[in-house]
């Protein structure tokens, strides 16, 4: 063969290449996964099927717990609302973030207070990767324009924000569209706009967080679900849920893009009947397993691989699993309370040692903690108590040891048997308390509450301490209280 037929041959052969290259599509990474937060409010540990319910039948986020990891010792940040939300939204204790206390807007001594702008929570993490954001539901970490959720990085708002016994407002954005939200249209239209937002985000990473208000107090179950449980009302707003998250999850299946979203299902605290937590004691308000061990699911459809996991995790879990997952940076200028939780994704093992502590603080007071199986009841009085478990709390004069895998229900004292652990324990304690503050004193490590007077002082754990000051200490908080209830007073005339 001459030397001009071989080139004419490499010639048409490279051409040929470059031809069937032009022809295969172009190498594309996978998309950014999208993101689903449910969280729902006072649901307790066995408030679900998958959990031990018999009265309420959950099949959708039953199938959440069985093509996902369903999580058996998984803890909230707090007892109750606002500082369990900062807890999950910021990867802090609600003591180091400020936000200890629960916000009310209707109480003098702290209408002014919210989550600080300065805590970057995890929507922001979602916008600085080019994330949609949108919220849905309640917010309650603040009512005032400063504590916005849309300065927080969430690009729409939708539903009820307060605790609807503070304010039953409902919102469209900054719109309102019910004065009084109607209860019994409440998971019809949230389960709308998330098939909305599902819909119209498709095409774009996003992150949904839906903070349901059921079943909070107050409620009430739509026509299709009253009298569907064996429950009452309560049973029925549950089971309506359900039906809302398998809308969700339809939506998703229908738009191509389940197996591209994980879902998270949780709760903010326990419920107010310690039947909705067994088989633990206690109640929302307290310091005992059944006001912070809640259900926890992540499903993440042909991603995960299906558990049962009785690895003990907790709410500041949460920011740095998802700042992981898609790729933002931890902030560097803060201190974080939890660990990723990606590596269980594969099967593999996370960051954290068995012997890690975890702290129960109620409100300021640090009332236990648990190392492993051992959980220690701190000694306290009745000036520490927070206001919203004087009722439900008493004064612990010595140290109380439980093992909660002998005895979940901490029925059972072994602090004489045990002496050398409760010491070990109660130094851990007394470096928390350095750290994270203690009633009446503050934390090296705390961060500061958001107000919007600098220098009125907060007062988180009772509105009795409140009153103790002078009306000059009180100042803005107090004028500007008084002006705005009688500014509301005269519009309802």
């Amino acid at each position: 063969m001459g030397f001009m037929m071989k080139r004419m041959l490499i010639l048409m052969s490279l051409l040929a290449v470059a031809a069937n290259a032009a022809q295969k599509p172009p190498v594309v990474s996978s998309p950014k996964p999208n993101v689903i937060f449910i969280l729902m409010d006072d649901m307790g540990y066995s408030d679900v099927s998958c959990y031990g319910a018999t009265k309420v039948s959950t099949p959708n986020i039953d199938r959440m717990a069985a093509e996902g990891i369903r999580f058996t010792d998984f803890h909230t940040g707090a007892s109750i609302c606002s500082p369990s939300r900062a807890a999950f939204l910021t990867g802090a204790y609600p003591q180091r973030a400020g936000l200890y206390m629960g916000i009310n807007q209707n109480r003098e001594a702290h209408w002014f207070l919210g989550l600080n702008p300065d805590e970057i929570i995890l929507a922001e993490q979602f916008k600085s990767q080019g994330y949609v954001t949108a919220m849905v539901g309640k917010w309650h970490l603040g009512k005032e324009e400063k504590f916005s959720y849309f300065h927080q990085g969430f690009d729409q708002y939708y539903g009820a924000p307060d605790n609807m016994g503070h304010n039953s407002a409902f919102y469209d954005g900054r719109e309102v569209i019910y004065e009084s939200t109607p209860l019994a249209q409440l998971t019809k239209l949230y389960t709308e706009r998330m098939v909305k937002h599902i819909e119209e985000f498709k095409d774009q990473p996003f992150f949904i967080y839906f903070a349901h208000n059921y079943p909070h107090t107050p409620y009430k179950a739509g026509p299709k679900f009253k009298g569907s449980s064996k429950d009452g009302v309560r049973g029925d707003v549950i089971q309506e849920a359900d039906w809302g998250i398998g809308e969700i999850l339809q939506a998703l299946e229908e738009n191509g893009i389940l197996e591209n979203t994980l879902v998270i299902f949780s709760s903010d605290n326990g419920p107010v009947k310690n039947q909705y937590a067994q088989p633990y004691s206690g109640t929302k308000y307290v310091s005992l397993e059944g006001g912070h061990r809640v259900p926890f699911i992540l499903y993440w459809k042909g991603m995960i691989q299906p558990a049962v996991s009785d690895l003990p995790v907790v709410a500041m879990d949460l920011f740095p699993t998802l700042s992981e997952l898609i790729g933002a940076p931890m902030p560097e200028d803060r201190i974080y309370d939890g660990v990723s939780l990606t590596p269980l994704f594969k099967g593999e093992s996370i960051a954290r040692t068995s012997d890690e502590p975890f702290y129960y603080y109620n409100c300021e007071n640090l009332q236990c903690i648990r190392v492993g199986n051992w959980k220690l009841h701190l000694p306290r009085t009745k000036a520490q108590l927070p206001f919203w478990s004087m009722k439900k709390q008493k004064e612990i004069q010595t140290p109380q040891l439980y093992n909660l895998k002998t005895d979940a229900a901490e029925k059972h004292d072994v602090a004489a048997q045990h002496p050398e652990r409760v010491a070990e324990m109660m130094k851990l304690a007394d470096q928390a308390r350095l750290q994270l503050g203690e009633f009446g004193a503050h934390g090296s490590e705390q961060r500061p509450t958001g107000t919007l007077f600098p220098e009125v002082p907060v007062i988180g754990n009772h509105t009795l301490y409140w009153d103790q000051l002078t009306d000059e200490e009180k100042g803005r908080a107090k004028t500007e209280f008084k002006n705005a209830k009688e500014s509301k007073s005269a519009k309802s005339k």
